[in-house]
């Protein structure tokens, strides 16, 4: 059986940083942000809206595929991508959830200027 140091942690804890990781790269941010603007499911060359190749940002639309952020429903010859609502609900609630954690505990902080 093998054993990662991650499961040492929280799955909540777990969870932030698979969704860190992966929000953790400027094209993915983008992307996110296009597919919300447009909102609608996007069946086009997204590469042509991203300053990437499409297979760059193919590989980057994977990426936010298996973390759960976005569908992608293959529609004929092509891939629908949408945002994927209940995940971005479920990531914006742990993140509150961590950074108020993080806000109650640090009343003892050091004020650096």
């Amino acid at each position: 059986m093998t054993y990662h140091k991650t499961d040492l942690f929280d799955a909540d804890l777990q969870e932030i940083a698979i969704i860190s990781k992966v929000l953790a790269h400027p094209a993915r941010l983008a992307i996110l942000r296009y597919l919300a603007n447009a909102n609608t499911c996007i069946s086009g060359d997204i590469s042509n809206e991203i300053p990437l190749s499409r297979t760059t940002v193919s590989q980057h639309l994977q990426e936010l595929k298996k973390a759960g952020l976005i569908h992608g429903e293959i529609e004929g010859t092509r891939v629908c991508y949408c945002i994927c609502k209940e995940s971005m609900q479920r990531a914006k609630l742990l993140f509150d959830g961590f950074f108020q954690e993080i806000e109650a505990s640090s009343s003892n902080s050091c004020n650096t200027k």
